[in-house]
C-alpha cells in the first residue's frame, strides 16, 4: 500500500494533542439568562479552559510516568522505553476524558476568572454535605473593611 498525495485531504488532519479534545464531550458552563455573556465567547472560553485542563492533566501523567521510570530498578519493566510513545498517547486520551468531565476543576477555575461570577459553577461546595455554596464567589472574604475599598 502506498500513499497517494492526490487523495490527501488536509482539512481532516489533526496536529498535536490540543486538537484531540474536539471529539470528547465537554460539560457546558452554567449560564444564566441575564449574565450578558455572548454564547460564542462562552463556548470558546469553555473549550479553551477544558483544553488547558487536558494539557495540564496530560503533562502531570507524563511527569508521573517519567518519575516512575527514574526510580525503577535496572531490571524493572518500568525502565523499558519500548512502549513509551503508546503510553504517552494513552495518557493523553485519559487526560482528554478527565478534562471533558472537568474532573480536576482546572477548567472551572479558569472560567471563574473569564466569565461573570454568577455563571461559574460551584459544584464542589454545594456537593459537600452540610455545606452551602457561597453566595458570590468573586466577593472578597475575611478582609477587614479598612483594606477593602470596594465596599
Amino acid at each position: 500500500m502506498s500513499f497517494d498525495p492526490s487523495k490527501f485531504d488536509g482539512s481532516t488532519m489533526r496536529i498535536g494533542v490540543a486538537d484531540q479534545l474536539s471529539g470528547v464531550p465537554v460539560a457546558p458552563a452554567a449560564a444564566t439568562a441575564d449574565d450578558g455573556v455572548d454564547p460564542k465567547y462562552r463556548a470558546k472560553a469553555t473549550e479553551a479552559a477544558v483544553k488547558f485542563e487536558s494539557f495540564f492533566i496530560g503533562h502531570m501523567l507524563h511527569q508521573m510516568r517519567a518519575g516512575t521510570r527514574v526510580l525503577a530498578a535496572e531490571d524493572s519493566v518500568f525502565k523499558d522505553k519500548i512502549n513509551e510513545d503508546m503510553l504517552d498517547m494513552a495518557d493523553n486520551l485519559v487526560a482528554d476524558q478527565l478534562a471533558g468531565q472537568r474532573a480536576f476543576g482546572v477548567a472551572d477555575a479558569i472560567l471563574r476568572q473569564l466569565l461573570p461570577p454568577a455563571s461559574a459553577p460551584v459544584v464542589l461546595a454545594a456537593s459537600l454535605p452540610g455545606r452551602a455554596a457561597p453566595a458570590n464567589i468573586a466577593e472578597p472574604q475575611n478582609i477587614p473593611k479598612t483594606l477593602n475599598r470596594a465596599k
